[in-house]
């Protein structure tokens, strides 16, 4: 068995606004493993700012991974437990490997076209016209749970979106999400809960930065807007951390993203201590490429899902890998009939 990586730069369609800056291309990396018949992908998706194994060494730990490929993998994933990236990569790849065709890691009525992910539809900071211009195109797109990033321009502006989108559809038409990204300050935030839940918002995703355990277990105590753990989950390596902050802080949700929080299995076990706690959650996408999207999606779906989850992130870039993945009215669809074309990455 042998393997090697190549970096990969996705380049966004428009700038995407986050309270963390403008982002307008994206590096990732593809693992490849091969033997003598089969060849399996995985993609470690570095999220440069964000993820805990953004640090000095990545490329470096990805040429040790393809050198030491032949490892046992319970011992490589205990090596990669603190480099979640490329352990998901590592995971997703040996998946790909072992599954004959090595984009249908889990097989289920949606990778065979019968069944779909519901998702929400996500709006990008910007200026006031530019989120309105989003905020219709995804209604009339056909999605009933919108997400929109604030935290970025003026709160003010921001709450007359919500005021806009909840005098025209009410709570049980159209689901609102937002995401703060950590954008308030501590002292400030139940203030601004306060204001957002007027608008009869789902949920607040990171109000404030992470790990200020004592202030957001505050937070979710006296929140009016349910709080959902994002960032705070980053660098929580084991059962014991994970299970102390959830105990902690008591959240109302928690949202998984497998490239940061270290694959799959990972993913399971904090899925598994949430349940244990009565504390709900969702998967989301940290803008890989299709490689790294179409997996989480198999793997979510596997899960039993009617939530809608955060997989609408295919159609950001203008060379991502081409791939039979689809989004109709407000649900993400694995289109049978439609294939995969790898020529950008050589595979």
């Amino acid at each position: 068995m042998k393997a090697s990586y190549q970096k990969y730069t996705l380049e966004f369609k428009q700038p995407a606004g986050t309270s963390r800056g403008v982002l307008k291309y994206k590096d990732t990396y593809f693992l490849l493993i091969e033997n003598k018949t089969e060849k399996g992908i995985g993609e470690c998706n570095l999220f440069k700012g964000l993820s805990s194994d953004d640090r000095p060494g990545y490329e470096e730990k990805l040429q040790w991974v393809c050198d030491h490929i032949g490892m046992k993998p319970a011992e490589m994933m205990q090596e990669l437990q603190e480099w979640p990236s490329i352990l998901f990569g590592y995971e997703m790849a040996m998946k790909s490997l072992q599954s004959g065709d090595p984009f249908t890691l889990f097989p289920s009525p949606f990778t065979q076209g019968q069944d779909a992910i519901p998702i929400n539809g996500l709006v990008w900071m910007g200026d006031q016209e530019f989120m309105m211009k989003q905020l219709e195109d995804k209604l009339e797109a056909g999605f009933s749970c919108i997400k929109l990033k604030i935290g970025a321009i003026d709160f003010d502006a921001e709450m007359k979106l919500l005021k806009s989108v909840r005098s025209r559809f009410r709570e049980s038409e159209v689901t609102i999400r937002v995401d703060a990204n950590g954008a308030f300050q501590p002292n400030e935030a139940l203030a601004k809960l306060e204001e957002i839940s007027k608008y009869k918002v789902h949920s607040i995703e990171q109000p404030i930065k992470q790990g200020q355990w004592q202030e957001m277990a505050q937070l979710c105590e006296k929140t009016p807007v349910p709080i959902a753990l994002d960032e705070e989950l980053i660098g929580l390596y084991d059962s014991k951390k994970r299970s102390d902050c959830l105990d902690q802080i008591k959240p109302q949700f928690i949202i998984l993203k497998p490239a940061l929080v270290g694959g799959f299995a990972n993913s399971r076990d904090w899925i598994n201590l949430a349940g244990e706690r009565n504390i709900d959650w969702w998967i989301t996408s940290a803008l890989e490429s299709n490689i790294g999207l179409n997996a989480i999606a198999q793997f979510t779906y596997t899960l039993g899902v009617s939530m809608p989850q955060g997989l609408g992130t295919g159609g950001l870039y203008t060379n991502n890998i081409e791939a039979p993945l689809e989004i109709k009215k407000g649900a993400l669809y694995c289109n049978d009939i439609a294939g995969w074309n790898t020529n950008p990455i050589n595979i």
